[in-house]
């Protein structure tokens, strides 16, 4: 089963090797891992996708089921005939993204969405021209409502 979850961790040197080493000494491959100071400046909240059982990996809020929301970061630079720019800049407005550059030779789009819809709108503007370089920041997650995720000294 495809798992997310968000941990926070302190904010030092080694934290974040201790838990992915955690997480791969129990036979489990990290697919999406994006990491990145909270609003306290001592913790970090790491949100990671990995694809295991559902036995428990650590005391972490695992957001697979149950309501939250979970978006990705994409940048796809593309080489696009002149022509094509107006229809490839529409598909881009209804996808809610955002054309960081509008050069034949170098179309950027930005697009923050699910997973699935990144990979739809990846297929949908490659018939419109070349894709040059993909980026994508794997998932993030948060929960709609309470219990949210916080630090606990009971680990």
């Amino acid at each position: 089963m495809r798992h997310v979850i968000a941990i926070l961790l302190q904010n030092e040197a080694g934290a974040l090797t201790r838990v992915t080493g955690l997480i791969s000494a129990r036979g489990y491959n990290i697919e999406s891992l994006s990491v990145a100071p909270t609003n306290d400046a001592t913790v970090s909240r790491v949100t990671l996708v990995t694809i295991g059982s559902d036995a428990v990996l650590v005391a972490v809020e695992d957001m697979t089921s149950g309501d939250h929301l979970a978006r990705e970061l994409l940048l796809v630079k593309l080489r696009i005939p002149a022509e094509h720019i107006d229809s490839a800049g529409a598909l881009v407005r209804r996808a809610a993204g955002k054309v960081l550059s509008a050069s034949p030779s170098s179309y950027i789009v930005e697009l923050a969405s699910t997973e699935f819809e990144i990979g739809e709108f990846i297929a949908n503007i490659s018939a419109f021209g070349e894709i040059i370089e993909v980026v994508r920041s794997g998932v993030l997650g948060m929960a709609r409502s309470d219990p949210r995720l916080h630090v606990s000294n009971n680990l």
